[in-house]
């Protein structure tokens, strides 16, 4: 896949998120990567929706966290998606949402059950949340912390059979084989 189409690609779903009332604000974001090129794509930080054009999408290098082409800040959560990249090869779109529903039952800082087909059906077991970061992480790297605490939470799991994650007192990260 060209940069373009990986850029395009990432554009439409970060307006897709919109759609789907999974965003508030600008606190959400979808990213993709080229792990050819060890490069990837993600919304800029802090652009309202309605102003976002494929252009503004930000290439950042997966080795460094270095922006390499875009005129905008990346994401403030490039290190939490980086960290998941790096952590997780199969993975080759990641999302991060303030959904209500989701946003919600992280605040309960428990596992979210497979109640049902549905669930079973993308989410083989129940979604982890995470543990709360502790302050020293807060402090120091809260995205990175983000990202590292959401891999600690697979440490015997298989991320592609359960791709996503809840982060405590936060919200979800999903990812998937590509970024649509």
């Amino acid at each position: 896949m060209t940069l373009k189409k990986l850029t395009r690609e990432v554009w439409r779903a970060n307006l897709d998120l919109v759609k789907g009332g999974l965003v508030i604000q600008t606190w959400g974001n979808a990213s993709g990567i080229d792990r050819a090129r060890g490069l990837m794509v993600i919304k800029p930080s802090g652009v309202a929706y309605e102003r976002l054009k494929a252009e503004d999408m930000v290439l950042v290098a997966l080795d460094t966290g270095k922006v390499v082409r875009g005129k905008m800040r990346p994401s403030s959560d490039t290190p939490t998606h980086l960290e998941l990249y790096r952590a997780f090869s199969e993975i080759g779109g990641i999302v991060h949402t303030h959904s209500f529903a989701a946003t919600a039952w992280a605040q309960t800082r428990r596992h979210l059950p497979a109640l049902g087909t549905t669930h079973a059906d993308y989410f083989h077991g129940s979604v982890p949340c995470t543990r709360l970061l502790r302050t020293a992480e807060i402090q120091k790297d809260y995205e990175l912390s983000t990202g590292r605490v959401i891999v600690e939470a697979f440490a015997r799991r298989d991320p592609m059979a359960c791709p996503a994650a809840l982060v405590a007192n936060h919200g979800p990260f999903t990812w998937g084989k590509n970024g649509h």
